[in-house]
């Protein structure tokens, strides 16, 4: 789970530099282009010597086409219609998501009735932090945010399930995630671009190459090794401790106001959801890590 918490860290940066350095300056499907290269960049010298079946190489490249591919593309566009705020307390849903997912790839098993009751809490914390007006537009960005998140959920769950060996065996093909991200991005960016709208300043190529290389490269290796070794719960609580963390991170370093008390408050439930969820292994098998035991902490 120090995995989880760690990326969170890193990637709670991530909103606030988009929003403020590259929302409106660099064409959406320019930056998800140049960050998904970047990533892929990072574990490109991997797959020249990886060994990987067929199958598993095409299954890691959809989840990534999905999990980042699809989801860069509606996240970037959302910071047209909403602040960096607004953008996050939309993000409140993915815990339910993966926990809908999850139940449904196991088919008609249910998953421990305190998955539920985290991911409810993880939702009632998120939402008791930011609670407040929202722009004329937030209805188009609460679709595309929710389009996002159901990209994330599903790509969190089925890499959770994929059977893909040791660590040092993810690590060597997790190449694939972003290959399959950048034939998306790169498709997109074909269509749809508008390229007069590059990067034009050191500052948002920085930012780029933190966001390619950092939140994304490293980011989503942690992320998704990091999910192998929870249960779905705490996957699912975890998930919003970005709220919290982006809007402490937006206020601290942009100057943005904050209301404390809902933030200290939504914090301590979502915390509280993420213990919650920390129950006694599972029979092996049910809840697959991709190491063979249920959960590993």
């Amino acid at each position: 789970m120090t995995l989880l918490w760690i990326v969170t860290l890193g990637w709670a940066f991530s909103f606030s530099l988009i929003g403020v350095y590259l929302s409106g300056e660099v064409d959406n499907f320019v930056s998800v282009f140049l960050r998904v290269v970047l990533a892929l960049a990072v574990f490109a010298p991997l797959l020249l010597r990886t060994r990987v079946a067929g199958r598993t190489a095409l299954a890691l490249m959809a989840i990534g086409a999905v999990q980042i591919g699809l989801m860069y593309l509606f996240l970037f566009h959302a910071y047209g219609y909403l602040s960096v705020p607004e953008l996050l307390l939309f993000t409140i849903f993915t815990p339910l998501y993966v926990t809908l997912i999850d139940e449904l790839w196991i088919g008609r098993r249910h998953l421990p009735g305190r998955f539920w009751l985290a991911a409810a809490l993880a939702v009632a914390g998120a939402a008791v932090i930011r609670v407040g007006s929202i722009g004329g537009d937030f209805l188009f960005g609460l679709a595309l945010v929710q389009a996002a998140n159901l990209c994330f959920a599903a790509g969190q769950v089925a890499y959770k399930r994929l059977e893909l060996g040791d660590t040092v065996s993810q690590v060597q093909s997790f190449g694939f995630f972003f290959l399959g991200a950048t034939l998306v991005a790169a498709l997109s960016l074909l269509l749809f671009a508008d390229h007069s709208r590059w990067p034009q300043t050191s500052l948002q190529w920085g930012v780029l190459l933190w966001l390619g290389l950092g939140a994304s490269g490293l980011g989503y290796l942690g992320w998704n090794l990091g999910a192998k070794r929870v249960n779905t719960g705490v996957l699912a609580a975890m998930n919003n401790m970005l709220i919290p963390a982006g809007i402490l991170i937006n206020v601290v370093f942009w100057n943005r106001d904050a209301d404390w008390l809902r933030l200290l408050l939504g914090s301590a439930v979502i915390v509280a959801a993420v213990w919650v969820s920390r129950g006694p292994s599972m029979p092996a098998g049910r809840y697959n890590t991709g190491h063979g035991t249920a959960s590993k902490r």
